[in-house]
């Protein structure tokens, strides 16, 4: 059932859940961290409102910096400030940062542990129309395989704020996965949230299967663990926010416990949260797994919803995944 010592939001579940972009919670966490610090400065590639960063921008107008169109200076200038004293934060889609300004990222920022904060907006396939070239479903991959990157994929606007407001007070590259579309409202500001930990949503009495799910397909996660609940079959859900450092020891302490894993991500299967955790057990505790997510495709245009049923990341897909892992468990 739902871990209500976390106190997730009791409406989850009801058709009429509030639903609020998770780039919101970056133009809420970041005006808070420049609140809490006076060095968080903000780097936005003309893309101001749709990041959010906007908010920052009318709060602290003296240290927020149009970069426009240049992703890599964007980039190289926060790579130099991150080292001088100051935490700042670049703000662009995520095709583009870290899309377009990955080596930039990689030789500027990781090579140099510069303390920069990368804020990648409009990630996953529910963009939507924005069609292939915006949707960013490899970032995940990308990011979490460069030295020195922390990786955190908030699955609500509330998780997201509390991701950026963390974010700002670890030393050290970090990159932040926001999705744009309204997402539903799973947490609450009592939530915990603590960057690397990894929080069990729910739990049945007897789980047969652990899904670990990031940000959007959490909620999906947990449609489908109520409707496997009526068909007998117990899962655990965790919400893994941090993809890299992976909570290690959590995830193996589900697994020992269901001796089959779900994962799901609203990115490629390959190289994101499901390769992160069948590179954890592969080593550790070898197990049947499935992966819900995108197969090795590129998206098209469309409404996110579609895309979400038409590329296999649905509750329905999930459900369908875990039926396929205790038939190979078996």
């Amino acid at each position: 059932m739902i871990n209500e010592s976390l106190k997730l939001n009791t409406k989850i579940f009801d058709t009429d859940v509030e639903r609020v972009p998770i780039r919101n919670g970056f133009g809420e966490g970041v005006v808070r961290a420049g609140e809490d610090n006076s060095n968080v400065v903000v780097l936005c590639a003309d893309l101001t409102e749709s990041t959010r960063a906007d908010a920052f921008e009318k709060k602290f107008p003296d240290r927020f910096f149009e970069l426009g169109v240049a992703e890599q200076n964007m980039a190289t200038i926060a790579a130099g400030l991150g080292v001088s004293g100051k935490i700042p934060f670049i703000a662009s889609y995520a095709t583009f940062s870290p899309g377009r300004n990955w080596e930039q990222i990689r030789t500027t920022v990781s090579y140099n542990d510069s303390n920069v904060k990368i804020a990648g907006h409009h990630a996953g396939i529910s963009v939507g129309p924005d069609g292939a070239t915006h949707q960013a479903v490899e970032d995940i991959a990308t990011m979490r395989v460069m030295a020195n990157m922390k990786v955190f994929v908030p699955c609500d606007a509330i998780e997201a704020k509390k991701a950026t407001i963390a974010a700002a007070k670890i030393w050290g590259p970090v990159y932040l996965r926001y999705a744009r579309e309204g997402t539903p409202v799973i947490t609450t500001e009592e939530t915990n949230f603590t960057p690397g930990k990894a929080e069990i949503f729910w739990e049945s009495k007897k789980p047969q299967v652990a899904i670990i799910a990031c940000g959007t397909l959490v909620h999906s996660a947990l449609l489908a663990a109520k409707e496997l609940e009526a068909e007998k079959i117990g899962v655990i859900v965790v919400n893994n926010h941090t993809i890299k450092p992976l909570d290690e020891k959590k995830i193996l302490e589900v697994v020992k416990k269901t001796g089959a894993v779900v994962t799901a991500e609203e990115h490629q299967v390959i190289g994101g949260l499901g390769g992160a955790i069948a590179e954890l057990l592969v080593k550790k505790n070898p197990v049947p797994q499935e992966f819900v997510g995108l197969q090795g495709v590129f998206g098209e245009s469309g409404s996110p919803d579609e895309l979400i049923e038409k590329y296999g990341m649905g509750v329905k897909d999930i459900i369908h995944a875990v039926h396929a892992v205790i038939q190979r468990k078996k």
